[in-house]
């Protein structure tokens, strides 16, 4: 079994550790504060049920019925959230022990190979992950280069709980979007693009967590290069993203739950962090009017997302 190898970025009063499993980000400290949530042991991460701090893919979120045509081609794909596809699989790129470079205390790069047919998806991708501190930025700068015409859509799934304890119903969302993909009851976008408008989804005015009942959709990010969303704490700790996708998927951890051991940030339960993972739109690959998330040789894929908090 591969050893987890494990790196700690440290800039002014930021500390993030990484580990070399799934790319995870196992805490993140500011001023003796853990705003990430996160398991007590880097073995956890192998087993990694909620995904946590890791990067998902090879496509993240969901694919309806575990399947999609390519070029005449039906792909089956492991149904790990039945009967839909979820984040890769069950063997994707969250739960894989990545080669691990590091650059100093500010920087650290991944590489993993993903071979033809792994999780059911076509095509060899060679994978590359940047992630880079400065001050209070943690910015991920991720590469695929496939052999063939493949889906890959990437996201961070890091849960912040700014208080470091406790849960998230305190923090107050903001988030760059006049449109969203309204979800069916399972989850899955319904195909549609639609203002947010008079629903749960409209985060342009900032909106506390806790007077909602929970969120888990992906909202389409307005098309300007500024920041797309803000999250706000009590004690006026704010957390900024800036990302060059178009969606925007808000969690509130609302089915986490404490399968292993927490770690120093705050303990697992329901509410008890706030994922925002920049990603293309989840089931593209069915979606013809959603922004595609094919890629081939001439046009890899690249998505480049910076949290800051301070």
């Amino acid at each position: 079994m591969d050893q987890i190898v494990s790196h700690c970025l440290q800039d002014g009063e930021t500390e993030v550790k990484v580990l070399s499993m799934g790319c995870a980000v196992m805490d993140w400290i500011i001023r003796g504060r853990h705003v990430v949530l996160g398991y007590l042991d880097p073995e956890h991460y192998r087993q990694n049920p909620a995904s946590m701090g890791a990067i998902c893919g090879r496509v993240a979120n969901r694919i309806a019925q575990a399947r999609f045509d390519l070029n005449g081609t039906e792909y089956r794909l492991p149904a790990n959230a039945a009967p839909h596809h979820l984040h890769g699989g069950p063997h994707g790129l969250a739960r894989r022990n990545w080669d691990m470079s590091p650059d100093g205390t500010r920087a650290v790069e991944f590489r993993l190979v993903s071979e033809d047919g792994d999780q059911g998806y076509p095509g060899r991708v060679a994978f590359r992950v940047i992630m880079r501190l400065e001050g209070g930025r943690l910015t991920w700068d991720m590469h695929a280069v496939p052999d063939r015409m493949t889906p890959i859509n990437l996201a961070q799934h890091l849960y912040f709980n700014l208080n470091g304890v406790g849960t998230v119903a305190d923090h107050v969302l903001s988030v760059q979007a006049d449109r969203y993909t309204p979800n069916g009851p399972d989850q899955v976008p319904l195909g549609r693009i639609e203002p947010v408008n008079g629903t749960d989804f409209d985060f342009r005015t900032p909106v506390r967590l806790g007077d909602g009942d929970g969120w888990d959709g992906n909202l389409a990010l307005n098309n300007h290069p500024g920041q797309a969303a803000e999250v706000v704490a009590p004690d006026g700790m704010r957390l900024g993203l800036w990302t060059d996708q178009p969606g925007l998927q808000v969690y509130t951890s609302n089915s986490l739950r404490p399968d292993l051991p927490s770690g120093p940030g705050a303990e697992h339960g329901s509410f008890a962090g706030l994922c925002l993972e920049a990603q293309g739109f989840p089931n593209a690959v069915n979606v013809p009017d959603f922004p595609s998330i094919l890629c081939s040789p001439d046009a890899p894929y690249r998505q480049v997302t910076s949290i800051e908090i301070g």
